[in-house]
């Protein structure tokens, strides 16, 4: 194991916590390995480990890309680390409203729609 498989798989427990991520390793296959391993040393390990910026405005961008760029699966999940990072839910609106104007307005209601029901949902499960 590398030190920046180390250090992506130690920021990925930081950041989408552990339950995500053994559930994740969990369901790791042979086929899909070198795929795992990619992105825990580079988005992990490089990309998030980074300190140039902060992880809460790590957060607003990746939370900003995903819904700009269409990819709403993965929102859901990066809408629950965000109370990991520092990320208010209204910071998660400012990001979508740039997205809003900057990539339109259909790709960040429907990425407000996501987040609305992640925190509908964690409501529920706090009670």
């Amino acid at each position: 194991m590398s030190d920046r498989y180390a250090r992506g798989m130690e920021v990925r427990r930081e950041v989408l916590g552990n339950q995500h991520v053994n559930r994740a390793e969990k369901n790791k296959t042979q086929e899909d390995m070198p795929f795992q391993d990619l992105i825990t040393e580079g988005a992990w390990g490089t990309v998030w480990a980074s300190d140039a910026i902060t992880r809460r405005e790590r957060s607003m961008l990746t939370l900003a890309l995903l819904a700009a760029t269409g990819n709403f699966e993965e929102i859901a999940m990066h809408v629950r680390a965000a109370q990991r990072t520092g990320t208010s839910k209204s910071d998660i609106i400012e990001a979508f409203q740039h997205v809003a104007i900057y990539a339109g307005v259909p790709k960040a209601n429907h990425a407000i729609k996501i987040a609305k029901q992640v925190w509908s949902d964690q409501e529920t499960t706090d009670r």
